[in-house]
């Protein structure tokens, strides 16, 4: 099977292709057919900063065609999405159960990988910020997978006022689409604030511009893997929070919760509360041009890889 990899850390042009065995389910998982790679600023992130090379996990979307010892919840010929921890860039990948979920039959494999996870991701993170009707809404990466759902939460929710924010004014109209009241810069001042809530998925040096950005009792969710330093002061005078969210913690300790947010996942996007959006299908091969669309900041919702 064909498969990407890295042997030095870097930027795009550090990956490569080859030719590999067929990776074999152990107990609890499912081998996959990989139809579509969700690619994410994390991994983006890992391949160019880790401390060394590692295979990557990521989101994948494809057909189950083996099971492994001690599965009974899934079977041969299933179409499933979810997380795998290794050698997601493949033709082939191995798939935790904990991680898996089956996709609906009226669904592509694309959409799949622009919707769970992403989807789940900014559910969790609007949940954790606890929204009420009639508050302001901040949400910065907001052309990303993540925001581009993110957005479309807090307009379903009762915001009565959204907010985008984006790196760059050419994605404004893309953004306003998806449910956008308005749309700020990262370089703008105050960015048109304050704000009762800012959704955080960039971090970094954009953290402290997000703080001062939240009004009085104001709650920050941050849930990117940009880390980034906050002076606790600026929440004191505000006298507002900040709190960290991630997925995983609520797929392995919370997986009630998790399937239902899953479920409600799949029925707002049924009821068309929610669009998935896709940049472009890049051939696996290439993955190096997905990451560097990525980087630059250039995507508009979700790049996928394509076997």
């Amino acid at each position: 099977m064909l498969r990407m990899r890295h042997e030095v850390n870097g930027g795009p042009e550090v990956l490569f292709a080859e030719e590999a065995d067929l990776p074999a389910a152990g107990a609890g998982e499912l081998l996959v057919r990989v139809e579509a790679v969700g690619v994410t600023l994390p991994t983006v992130r890992k391949v160019r900063e880790g401390s060394e090379p590692v295979p990557f996990g990521g989101e994948v979307a494809g057909t189950v065609v083996a099971t492994g010892p001690g599965v009974t919840g899934f079977r041969a010929g299933e179409r499933v999405t979810g997380l795998c921890f290794s050698d997601a860039y493949a033709e082939y990948a191995v798939l935790p159960t904990a991680m898996a979920s089956r996709i609906p039959a009226d669904a592509s494999a694309v959409e799949a990988v622009a919707l769970v996870r992403s989807g789940l991701v900014a559910r969790g993170a609007y949940e954790a910020a606890r929204v009420e009707p009639g508050e302001s809404v901040l949400v910065t990466a907001a052309a990303s997978a993540v925001g581009t759902l993110a957005l479309q939460y807090a307009k379903a929710g009762g915001a009565k006022r959204v907010v985008a924010a984006v790196s760059s004014a050419d994605k404004a109209d893309f953004v306003r689409g998806l449910g956008a009241d308005e749309v700020v810069l990262y370089g703008d001042a105050d960015w048109n604030g304050p704000y009762d809530v800012i959704l955080d998925g960039v971090g970094g040096d954009l953290l402290g511009p997000a703080v001062r950005a939240l009004a009085t009792g104001g709650r920050l969710v941050a849930f990117s893997s940009g880390g980034g330093t906050v002076e606790a002061y600026e929440l004191l005078v505000r006298g507002a929070s900040m709190i960290g969210f991630q997925i995983r913690a609520i797929a392995t300790g919370k997986p009630d919760l998790y399937e239902r947010w899953l479920r409600e996942l799949w029925q707002l996007r049924a009821a068309g509360t929610l669009r998935t959006a896709v940049h472009e299908e890049i051939p696996l091969a290439e993955a190096s041009r997905a990451h560097a669309l990525i980087e630059q900041r250039r995507n508009l919702g979700k790049v996928v890889l394509v076997p």
